[in-house]
């Protein structure tokens, strides 16, 4: 239920998005997400680490039957759409169960849908602060018939955030992969 209501939101936002103009207004220009955490090599990562290119930014889990693997392989198709320009886009996939993901193998997961995804995952703290600051939601809800007797609950878009940092749109969930690929294609 609480995933029909994240996507619900995701869609209304989506299509708000859809209605304002593409230039980024005195709203879209505040909005600034931050996040400081560490890749699998534990190697610290911010927003200024990838200064200069696009990002395109998902927060999921590697237990996650559909959204989680459908986005990352229509990520997959866009980044090898991209061509020589992909180099100018980072796509990030941020873990809202990191320690689990970072058990069962976050690299591994990331590298086999795209090996430039590169997968992040904090503690706790920095995964709440990384997700506000992109106003995402995510929580853990118990499941009997899930691996270790839960799952993920979590807004299923797709960010994309600017060279300067700040916040462009959103894809939602389901968006296809030509058409990710078509804005930006315009930005670049």
């Amino acid at each position: 239920m609480v995933l029909w209501i994240a996507i619900a939101i995701a869609l209304a936002a989506m299509a708000t998005q859809r209605l304002l103009p593409r230039e980024a207004g005195v709203a879209e220009a505040a909005f600034r997400p931050e996040f400081a955490l560490p890749d699998t090599s534990d190697r610290m990562r911010s927003m200024e680490n990838f200064r200069g290119r696009y990002l395109l930014v998902f927060f999921g889990f590697t237990n996650c039957p559909d959204v989680c693997p459908t986005t990352m392989a229509e990520v997959a198709d866009v980044m090898d759409g991209l061509g020589s320009d992909a180099d100018r886009v980072q796509p990030l996939f941020i873990s809202i169960d990191p320690e689990r993901d970072l058990a069962l193998g976050l690299d591994e997961y990331t590298e086999a849908f795209h090996p430039a995804i590169l997968g992040l995952a904090g503690d706790g703290e920095a995964t709440r602060a990384a997700a506000a600051s992109f106003h995402i939601f995510f929580e853990r809800e118990e499941d009997a018939a899930a691996p270790d007797g839960y799952t993920m609950s979590h807004s299923p878009a797709l960010y994309l955030v600017g060279p300067d940092g700040g916040w462009l749109r959103q894809f939602a969930y389901g968006t296809p992969a030509e058409d990710i690929l078509d804005d930006l294609k315009e930005r670049l």
